[in-house]
Order: structure tokens, then C-alpha cells, then sequence
């Protein structure tokens, strides 16, 4: 299931995935109107004249291709106002939005019907019970058109939008650190075997690590009686010399495998994804961030909210976990390691106190954010949130100009230090 969910994530962000898929059912809507047509028909229903008909396919697949224009031109307008406003990285999820998707497919599955059915009528491939059967399909085409439309221009009105994009990385990050909470370490054992006691597995290509199959590793140790402890987690940049994993026998020593195997259960790619990587997510949030900082754009606010969103993402990263509800270990041969607190509060924070430390309302923001956190009863987490405090405090003491500024974050970073 994660490696069909992986692939299918990786489709949704194709644009003519979808398009594909409705266009298959436009035909078959096309030949399925032929094959009713044998069914017997009770007697009293409406002739439906060829002009008739004509004239709704007509208008269906001259409107159609116009409206599909339309809406990959706006769709496209978002992208790029997405890429511009928020961050490139956020780009996959603006147009994997599912309204979106679904209106274009909508529109190009319909004018496809329209020209095939048009094309067939007029070769006077039905006959009157087909006709019955093609203005019935025609008129509910027409009926979902119009939904979608009116639900689409709803939509597009905030797709591209920097609080729409804000809450698409929420949403992403969110899922995928409930997955992480659920199954700390993919359903695989802790790490217990130190780094460099076995055989060491190096990346055979450049990118970041997107994907490890651990069911592939958990075969291929089972096999060989082997343990796999992998060393390399999603996200992480892989070149030749990085160890993506180590192969030890049953005593925990050094233990011969085949490189090729266990390099195989790990997808590189050019890019992070946000599926199997939640650091990622908070990296992008903090570019967000970081972004609306700048002098160009001078937008305190948006630094302010993602603050808060990253409290709220902290905050239920936070929550326990019921023991019915954590996943069973059911890799026993592959040792897999959790997310570090420190690195996930260093991807989120870092950079919004450096760029925000000059102002007090950010800065002021950021240092209650980390109180709050420091206060969830979460001892990596407060400890965490307590170094990330000091520094910002640190930052801001160097940025600011003013005293009563200062001593206002230092006031805030001594209440955090003692939650």
C-alpha cells in the first residue's frame, strides 16, 4: 500500500493523468449508448430527432474546448502565481489540487464525448433507441459540466493564492507526520547497531532520497539472513559516497550482500516529495516564511501565521499516541531510525529567526510559539524549543536597534526557558 500510494501521488501530479482517465469513459459512454439500444424500450417514450441531438453535441463539444482553454490558462496563472508568491517547492501540491484536476478532466472528457458521438451520428451509427439512450448520456454530461464549473470557479478563485498554498503544505506535512507518528519507524525495528559495524551500501546516483521500500529490504534480509540498518532517512541528499544502508549477518558483525538489492529499495529522484518526508514540509513552510521577510515583500504577517502553523503541526506531533493505534513491527530484519526533534525544529525556526529577527512582532511571535511548545510536556520537544529560543534570542539582541525591543524578547525567551 505505501508503494501503490507513493506512485499514485507521484501520477496525481501529472496533469494529463486524469485527463486520460475521462477521456477512456467518454468512449465508452459513446459506445455504451450503442449497446442499450438492443434492450427493449417500453413503448411512449420520445423520439429524439437527429437535429435535436445534433444541435446539444454540437454545442457540447464547440463550448467544451473553449472552457478547457480557459482553465488550463488559469490553472497555469496559479502555478506560476504559486511559485512566485510562496515557493517553487510548493509547486507539486498546487497542481495535484483535486478540483482543479477533476474541472479539467471534466471538460476534456466531455469534448471528446462530443466529437465522437457527434462523429457517430452523423455516420448514422444509432439507431432510435441509441439516440434515446446518447441525448439521455448528453443531457447529464451536461448537467455535471455545469456543477463542476460552478465548484471550479470557486475554487480557481483561491488556487495559486499564498494562504491556499499555506494550507496545502499544512495538510500535506500534517499527513504525513500522522503516518510517522503512528509507525515511528515504518513498521521496522529501532536502530540498535552503531554506525560502521557492517557492510556499508553507497548511492549509486545523485538526488535525494524519495522513497525506501522496506518490504523489498525485509525480503531480501529474510533471504539471506541478514539485518539491514538503513542510514539514509526520505529527504536525505545521496551522492556516491553517502551510505544509504548497512548489511550485518545475525551477530551483528560484517556481512557480505549484494549492493545492488538493497540499493534498489531506495527511489532517488531530482527532488524531496512531501509523502515520505514531513522535514521537507517544514522546510517549505519556513521558505514561506522566509520569503515573506524579505525586503521586497516586507509581510510580517505571513511569517506570523506560519509560525502558527507550525505550532499547531509541533503540537499534534506532540500528542501521544494510543498503543492500539501504533503500527506492528513487521520488518524485524530492518533496523529503520525515527525523526530527530532537533533537526525538525532546526528545518522550521532557523531560518524565520534569522530573517525575523529584527522585528519585534515576529520576533515577539516566534519566542511564544516556542513557549507554547516548550510547555506540551514533550522532553525532547521543550529542550528543543528552549535552544531554538535562546538562539532567536541571540539573533534578535544583534538585529535590533532598539532596547525596550530587546529586553521585550529577552523577557519572552526567559518565560520559555522556564516552561
Amino acid at each position: 500500500m505505501d508503494r501503490l500510494r507513493f506512485y499514485f501521488n507521484r501520477l496525481r501530479e501529472r496533469l494529463w493523468f486524469r485527463p486520460l482517465i475521462m477521456c477512456l469513459f467518454s468512449l465508452v459512454g459513446v459506445f455504451l449508448a450503442k449497446g442499450v439500444e438492443y434492450i427493449p424500450i417500453p413503448p411512449g417514450i420520445p423520439i429524439v430527432t437527429m437535429d435535436s441531438l445534433e444541435t446539444l453535441l454540437q454545442t457540447l463539444a464547440g463550448t467544451m474546448l473553449v472552457v478547457a482553454t480557459f482553465a488550463v490558462a488559469s490553472m497555469v496563472s496559479a502555478y506560476a502565481s504559486a511559485a512566485s508568491t510562496a515557493t517553487p517547492r510548493s509547486f507539486p501540491l498546487v497542481v495535484a489540487d483535486d478540483t482543479s484536476q477533476n474541472a479539467l478532466s471534466i471538460f476534456i472528457g466531455a469534448f471528446i464525448f462530443g466529437v465522437v458521438a457527434l462523429t457517430f451520428l452523423k455516420n448514422d451509427f444509432y439507431l432510435r433507441d441509441g439516440r434515446n439512450i446518447l441525448f439521455v448520456l448528453t443531457l447529464l454530461i451536461f448537467a455535471v459540466v455545469i456543477v463542476t464549473f460552478v465548484r471550479w470557479i470557486d475554487s480557481v478563485a483561491r488556487l495559486g493564492r499564498l494562504g491556499g498554498t499555506i494550507e496545502k503544505v499544512e495538510e500535506s506535512v500534517r499527513g504525513s507526520l500522522k503516518r510517522r507518528r503512528l509507525a515511528p519507524t515504518l513498521r521496522c525495528r529501532a536502530v540498535t547497531i552503531e554506525p560502521g559495524a557492517g557492510t556499508s551500501v553507497p548511492a549509486g546516483s545523485i538526488g535525494c532520497v524519495q522513497r525506501i521500500d522496506v518490504a523489498a529490504l525485509q525480503a531480501y534480509a529474510e533471504a539471506e539472513k541478514l539485518r539491514i540498518t538503513v542510514r539514509a532517512l526520505p529527504g536525505t541528499f545521496a551522492s556516491p559516497g553517502r551510505v544509504l544502508a548497512e548489511v550485518t549477518g545475525d551477530d551483528g558483525l560484517h556481512a557480505p550482500c549484494d549492493v545492488e538489492k538493497v540499493r534498489a529499495a531506495f527511489v532517488v529522484g531530482n527532488a524531496r516529495t512531501f509523502d515520505d518526508d514531513p522535514r521537507f514540509g517544514l522546510v517549505v513552510l519556513s521558505e514561506i516564511a522566509g520569503r515573506a521577510l524579505s525586503p521586497a515583500v516586507n509581510d510580517p504577517g505571513t511569517a506570523i501565521d506560519i509560525i502558527g502553523t507550525l505550532v499547531r503541526l509541533f503540537a499534534g506531533w506532540a500528542e501521544p499516541v494510543k498503543p492500539e493505534d501504533l503500527r506492528a513491527c513487521d520488518f524485524d530484519r530492518v533496523e529503520f531510525p525515527q525523526l530527530s526533534i532537533d533537526d525538525m525544529f532546526d528545518d522550521a525556526f532557523t531560518a524565520i529567526a534569522r530573517d525575523g529577527a529584527a522585528s519585534i512582532e515576529v520576533a515577539a511571535r516566534l519566542q511564544k510559539g516556542l513557549c507554547a511548545l516548550a510547555g506540551l510536556g514533550h522532553a525532547k520537544m521543550t529542550e528543543a524549543a528552549n535552544r531554538h529560543a535562546k538562539m532567536a534570542a541571540a539573533r534578535s539582541e544583534q538585529a535590533m536597534t532598539l532596547e525596550e525591543d530587546r529586553a521585550t524578547v529577552r523577557t519572552l525567551a526567559a518565560f520559555a526557558h522556564h516552561q
